[in-house]
């Protein structure tokens, strides 16, 4: 395995267990019956009822079951082996029917047969794959024809700026047109910064990049839709307003976007 990704894999079985334990993923809030998908894609995606749907980097579950809790019939993959091993012990404790697979996206298609109805992925996805050619190629290849793929990530736009503690405003560190891989050393994780998570590899992609990868995979560009409300406070200064979003004052960048493309119906001859 590539040495940037057995890192990145190191540091995802380690988080794996770190998030499960946290308040920002809610799992005992999910335990209790709750759907933790955010309104965006409930909205967008739509009725799942009866629909095969594939999670890709489904990390422990928690979304592909709130899938399956809405009817869809799912099938999760995510490289990291403890995240997997929890999604699993999670389906069957609480009986909700869900596939898990463990496999690197890259190798997904040596252990995953099947085409969907829906292939799916979200939030923080993007950054941990360093071929978005290939990434693009193998999701289009998992969508049956007429099926649809659905992301929801955060805005490349956001990782530009500095979000450290103390930062007041944004603060632009490096150029929209830096797409080198950035290497992070080893630090507090996200959901809770009292765990120090070892280092990581990171790449980043333009909004051009993300479109114009899934458009030459064979998939049809229904929308993209850009956001200015965050799901959660990615800068210190953002602000929570009514609806559980996160704000920065006059929404002058968008945070999140999301992108619907269609596979086209076979042509008949």
């Amino acid at each position: 395995m590539d040495e940037r990704l057995k890192a990145n894999l190191d540091a995802w079985n380690m988080m794996a267990g770190i998030h499960a334990a946290s308040r920002e993923y809610r799992l005992a809030e999910f335990r209790a019956g709750e759907n933790v998908l955010k309104p965006i894609e409930l909205r967008e995606v739509g009725d799942v009822r009866g629909k095969s749907l594939l999670h890709m980097q489904c990390h422990f579950g928690l979304d592909s079951m709130s899938w399956a809790r809405t009817g869809a019939n799912v099938t999760g993959v995510d490289f990291s082996d403890n995240a997997i091993a929890l999604a699993r012990s999670i389906s069957a404790e609480l009986k909700i029917p869900a596939r898990f697979l463990q496999s690197n996206i890259y190798d997904a298609p040596d252990v995953l047969h099947d085409q969907f109805d829906i292939v799916f992925t979200s939030y923080g996805a993007l950054c941990w794959l360093p071929d978005i050619k290939r990434w693009a190629e193998i999701a289009a290849s998992f969508v049956k024809p007429g099926g649809f793929f659905y992301m929801a990530e955060f805005h490349p736009l956001t990782q530009m700026s500095a979000n450290h503690a103390g930062t007041t405003k944004l603060e632009f560190v490096i150029s929209y047109f830096h797409t080198a891989m950035r290497e992070d050393p080893p630090g507090p994780d996200y959901s809770d910064r009292t765990k120090i998570v070892p280092e990581t590899h990171e790449w980043m992609y333009r909004l051009s990049d993300v479109v114009s990868a899934l458009a030459a995979a064979g998939l049809r560009i229904e929308y993209l839709h850009e956001f200015a409300g965050c799901i959660y406070q990615h800068f210190p200064f953002m602000q929570q307003e009514n609806d559980g979003l996160w704000q920065i004052e006059g929404d002058p960048i968008p945070t999140i976007f999301s992108i619907k493309a269609r596979k086209p119906l076979t042509e008949q001859r």
